[in-house]
C-alpha cells in the first residue's frame, strides 16, 4: 500500500513540475525585435481598427526570422532611434513572419523583407516604395534615412505644411509643434 502512495505522490509531483515548465515558456512579443517601446498590433485587421481609430498610417513589415536580410533590416530598424522614434508617435505598426494572401500587401510580389504602408482610408499606398526597381518595396540596412519622412529638408516641410493648410483647411487640428508639422508634412505626402 505504501508503494501505490509514494507511486501516486511521485506521479503527482511530476505533472505539477511539467506544467510549471510550460507556464515558464514566453511566448514571443509582438515586437520580434523591431522595437521594444513601440506599440505593435497583432493583426492586419487589428491594424486598421487601431489606424482607423488613431488616424495614423501603418507600417507593414513583411519578414522571416530566419532570413538574413530580414534579420539585418530588423537590426538597423531596431537600433536606430530615429527610425524607433517615428514609429511609435506617427504610425500603427504591424510586423509580419506568416505572409498574407492579401494581393494589396504585395503589389509585386510576395519577398521579404518588404515595408508597405497604409493610409487612414484603408488604402494600400503603392505609391510609397523604396530604391530598388526589382523589388520595389524592400529595403536593406543601408536605407533607414530612406524610411524616415522626417528626413525632408526643413524648407520642404513647411512649404508641404503650409499647402496643407490651404488645400485642406485642417492643419489648425496638428499641434503646432514642429514634430506635428513634420508628421502633418508626412501625411501630406502619402
Amino acid at each position: 500500500m505504501l508503494r501505490w502512495v509514494v507511486l501516486a505522490l511521485l506521479i503527482s509531483i511530476c505533472a505539477c513540475a511539467g506544467e510549471q515548465k510550460k507556464k515558464k515558456v514566453k511566448s514571443q512579443p509582438l515586437s520580434r525585435g523591431w522595437g521594444s517601446n513601440i506599440k505593435w498590433v497583432q493583426n492586419y485587421d487589428e491594424g486598421l481598427s487601431e489606424m482607423v481609430k488613431s488616424q495614423k498610417p501603418m507600417m507593414v513589415i513583411h519578414h522571416r526570422d530566419k532570413c538574413q536580410h530580414s534579420q539585418a533590416l530588423k537590426k538597423a530598424f531596431a537600433t536606430n532611434k530615429s527610425i524607433q522614434k517615428m514609429a511609435k508617435e506617427d504610425f500603427v505598426m504591424l510586423n509580419v513572419v506568416e505572409e498574407t494572401q492579401d494581393r494589396n500587401l504585395a503589389p509585386d510580389g510576395y519577398y521579404v523583407p518588404r515595408i508597405i504602408f497604409v493610409d487612414p482610408s484603408k488604402t494600400v499606398r503603392a505609391d510609397i516604395t523604396g530604391k530598388y526597381s526589382n523589388h520595389r518595396y524592400a529595403y536593406q540596412p543601408e536605407d533607414m534615412a530612406h524610411l524616415l519622412p522626417l528626413g525632408l529638408d526643413p524648407s520642404l516641410q513647411v512649404s508641404v505644411c503650409m499647402s496643407f493648410s490651404i488645400n485642406d483647411g485642417s492643419f489648425n487640428s496638428f499641434s503646432s509643434s514642429f514634430h506635428s508639422q513634420k508628421r502633418a508634412a508626412f501625411l501630406v505626402a502619402i
